[in-house]
């Protein structure tokens, strides 16, 4: 398996990686909770760090994450890594992601040994990369909510 992190230590001194909190919970799991067919105990969730990924445009997560989220894998997807290379990997079913209060529900590529945050959650959530901060923050339009262009 082809490793889909992207940061050295010399690219980390000169612009600094963002690493944010994470809440990852099993879509499936919460519906299921939510119509009183599983018990609140046994949704998995998993609370961690991520690295925010401007290259990425899908989330990534390592296998040992959808296996101990107990997320189905979907189908395989084409993913390009940085170099040009491609390869088949898998897809999940959908899980929720929560950084920062916010929250979306989206699929993800499984590769690599390190969750990445890609754009498509940031969009999503309205969240801006502050590289000089090495933070993310909401963005200054919508500082209390996420805003969805249509």
């Amino acid at each position: 398996m082809l490793d889909f992190n992207r940061s050295t230590s010399n690219i980390n001194k000169e612009m600094g990686e963002v690493r944010v909190k994470v809440k990852l919970i099993n879509a499936v799991d919460e519906t299921l909770v939510s119509r009183g067919l599983l018990n609140p105990n046994q949704l998995r969730v998993i609370e961690t760090e991520a690295l925010v990924d401007t290259g990425a445009v899908k989330m990534v997560l390592p296998m040992t994450i959808v296996q101990e989220l107990g997320l189905r894998i979907r189908g395989q997807q084409t993913a390009q890594y940085a170099d040009g290379r491609e390869e088949e990997v898998g897809l999940t079913e959908a899980l929720i992601i929560e950084i920062q209060g916010r929250e979306t529900i989206e699929a993800a590529l499984i590769t690599g040994n390190e969750i990445l945050i890609g754009q498509t959650v940031l969009e999503t959530l309205d969240l801006l990369v502050d590289c000089k901060n090495q933070r993310l923050i909401p963005n200054p339009k919508h500082p209390n909510y996420p805003v969805f262009r249509i």
